[in-house]
């Protein structure tokens, strides 16, 4: 079994020591999702499983970690049902947090857009650009892939390793884009990742 230690930031360990000693909490390190780093569920037996994709980024890894060991403490600290993200979950994320933000263990360009971020978390981090860029300064598999905002409007891009689009507008906080083969519109993120044409 893979320890999570061997994915965080070693100055993280006695705090994430505190929060994964728990007997209903099993955490599993697992192949990398395309959809999301990490999950969080009740099993059937009524033990609480996290799995966390493989990441060689200590520092997406931890976020990751604590993203989700905050879904068990809410879980666990009220009694009625809470929504995922909703404010239950906020409030106990943004707590456990806390302690993690320090320069001890972020570095600096990615320990401000995270203090930022836990002003209000959101669902994914993906969703705030500054902290992505941050955090993808230290992802080891760095290829020659872009992101979408960093595009000209009318610029050819490749998504998924097969699919060619048109990057024709924003619209609110996506791209409207269109597939080149059959001229189908659709909205993408700004930090999808993507391979110039």
């Amino acid at each position: 079994m893979l320890s999570v230690y061997n994915y965080i930031p070693k100055n993280s360990n006695i705090l994430i020591s505190d929060l994964i000693n728990k007997d209903n909490l099993s955490i599993k390190i697992v192949n990398t999702r395309k959809t999301k780093h990490g999950d969080f569920r009740k099993q059937k037996n009524g033990k609480f499983q996290i799995t966390i994709n493989k990441i060689e980024n200590e520092y997406r890894f931890l976020i990751t970690l604590v993203h989700e060991l905050a879904h068990f403490k809410a879980i666990n600290d009220f009694e009625y049902s809470t929504s995922p993200h909703g404010i239950e979950w906020k409030k106990t994320y943004k707590k456990i947090m806390l302690p993690f933000l320090r320069s001890s263990i972020f570095p600096e360009e990615i320990l401000k857009p995270l203090a930022k971020h836990m002003i209000n978390p959101s669902a994914t981090t993906d969703s705030d650009i500054d902290l992505v860029l941050g955090l993808n300064k230290y992802d080891l598999n760095n290829d020659n892939k872009k992101f979408l905002f960093q595009l000209k409007d009318n610029s050819k891009f490749e998504y998924n390793d097969k699919r060619i689009f048109i990057k024709i507008c924003k619209r609110r906080k996506r791209y409207i884009c269109k597939e080149l083969n059959t001229g189908k519109k659709y909205l993408f993120s700004p930090v999808a990742r993507i391979l110039e044409k």
